[in-house]
């Protein structure tokens, strides 16, 4: 089990670097809070740095899915979680 948010699968030191200034410091925030509410705090505070891959990111973390494993249908649901899609 990951003990730091960069030693989550797809969570590199520059995508922890933002969900900890963005309050989520720890792994168990990131699971309490979960991917989309995640997503959307981090698109809120970091409009021009944050994309849908951070989405996809963050849920594939949580999940421990590798990012190549991660399919379009996978993509689908998360964008749809978010509020992203109908």
């Amino acid at each position: 089990m990951a003990h730091t948010l960069s030693s989550l699968r797809n969570i590199g030191p520059s995508s922890a670097a933002l969900l900890k200034e963005a309050g989520i410091e720890t792994v168990a925030d990131l699971r309490e809070m979960g991917a989309a509410d995640a997503y959307g705090r981090l698109k809120f505070m970091f409009p021009d740095r944050v994309s849908l891959n951070m989405l996809y990111a963050l849920n594939g973390a949580l999940a421990d899915i590798p990012w190549r494993a991660i399919t379009p249908e996978m993509r689908q649901v998360w964008r749809r979680q978010a509020g992203l899609e109908d």
